[in-house]
Order: structure tokens, then C-alpha cells, then sequence
């Protein structure tokens, strides 16, 4: 967060002089206590700075970084997935095409007839498949698709900023949400894009 002079100051002063108290600190600014009364509410809700009781007011140690790597670690991805697009891996290519526009997604994710999660099929798989010259109503979407172990996922109470960490490294534009079965097989509950990452953090700005 961009901090106002003012509230530089004030923590400056809290600094070398904490702790002390709200009155102390508009008199070094020559200022009311009303008047600074909501910039010590903003440093104060923002980690900045500690109060206590008629003790006053003294520096956290925590830095403008560090409270945002302290926020971030509060969203899980269970919190902020959305529902995901599952088909199952004998769907015709042909189909997969139409699931793909019709959802307004960039990735399938592809289950067995067990709902196991097994593979991943994105636009460029399928536009990859439209061309070879194969009949696209016949050839199965699991024949194009990226399998396990070589799959990107995560488990519901992994961190957002880890997934967007994992988008920009494995450059893909969603990660699906994955559920531990009983026989070690993964169930696939949500997804998680780069839109909804955007989304939260402009929301965290916009806050």
C-alpha cells in the first residue's frame, strides 16, 4: 500500500519515539488528535504499528513487503476456485471442441471412468489434433491430451499466490483443483486462472 507523508512521519516518529501516545504524536506534527485519528487507524489495521492501552502507540518491525507477503498467505485456493470443465477421456474430439466454446474455458480436464483425474486438454491440444487429418468425431480427446504424472494441480488449502507462482512458471493460463481419493487417485473439485487471481489481487488494491 502507498503510504501519505503524513503517515510516514507518524511512523517515523513512533520509531525512535514509541511507544507513545496519540496525543503525543499530533503534538510533534502540530496537529489535533482528531485530525490523525484515521491515519492511525489506517497504519494501525495495516500492520504498521501496534497499540495497547494506556500504553500507546510503538513500531511492529514490519515492513511495507512483509505485510503484504502477511496478507497474501491469508487466501487458499478452496476460497476463490470456480467450478471446473470435466469430460472424460473417450468424449470425440469433435465434442471436446464444442465443450471448450460452449464453457468459455481454455482447459478440459479429463477423468476416467471412475472419475480419476488423468489428463488435461487445452485449445491448442485440440486445435493441434483438428489438424493432423484424423476424423475429429471419431479420435477420443484422450489421445491429445497432457497425462499424469507430467500435470500441474493443487490441493484445496494451497496458497493463490503459489498458484499464480505456478502459471507463470509452467506458462499456462489455469491450474484445476484437485481432492485425495481413497485409492490415491485425485478427484478433480475446482479451478483456479489467471482472471480470478487478477481479479483478487485488484480487489486487494481497490481495499
Amino acid at each position: 500500500m502507498e503510504l501519505s507523508k503524513r503517515q510516514e512521519q507518524i511512523i517515523e516518529i513512533v520509531k525512535t519515539g514509541g511507544p507513545i501516545t496519540g496525543e503525543h504524536i499530533a503534538e510533534k506534527l502540530q496537529l489535533t488528535r482528531a485530525t490523525l485519528r484515521p491515519d492511525l487507524a489506517i497504519l494501525t489495521m495495516s500492520g504498521f504499528l501496534e497499540a495497547r492501552p494506556r500504553v500507546g502507540y510503538y513500531y511492529s518491525g514490519k515492513s511495507k513487503n512483509k505485510i503484504l507477503s502477511d496478507q497474501l498467505r491469508q487466501y487458499i485456493v478452496k476460497d476463490y476456485m470456480s467450478p471446473p470443465v470435466i469430460v472424460k477421456e473417450d468424449m470425440s474430439i469433435y465434442d471436446a471442441i464444442c465443450t471448450i466454446f460452449l464453457e468459455d474455458t481454455g482447459t478440459l480436464f479429463i477423468t476416467n471412468e471412475n472419475n480419476d483425474f488423468i489428463g488435461v486438454c487445452s485449445r491448442k491440444d485440440l486445435l493441434r489434433a483438428s489438424m493432423i487429418g484424423e476424423d475429429i468425431h471419431t479420435m477420443p480427446v484422450g489421445v491429445n491430451m497432457s497425462r499424469m504424472p507430467n500435470l500441474t494441480f493443487l490441493e484445496e488449502h494451497e496458497l493463490v499466490i503459489y498458484a499464480a507462482d505456478q502459471m507463470i512458471e509452467k506458462e499456462i493460463d489455469s491450474i484445476p483443483i484437485v481432492r485425495k481419493k481413497e485409492n490415491n487417485k485425485y478427484q478433480v473439485v475446482g479451478r483456479i486462472s489467471k482472471t480470478t487471481i487478477a481479479k483478487l489481487f485488484v480487489s486487494l488494491f481497490k481495499e
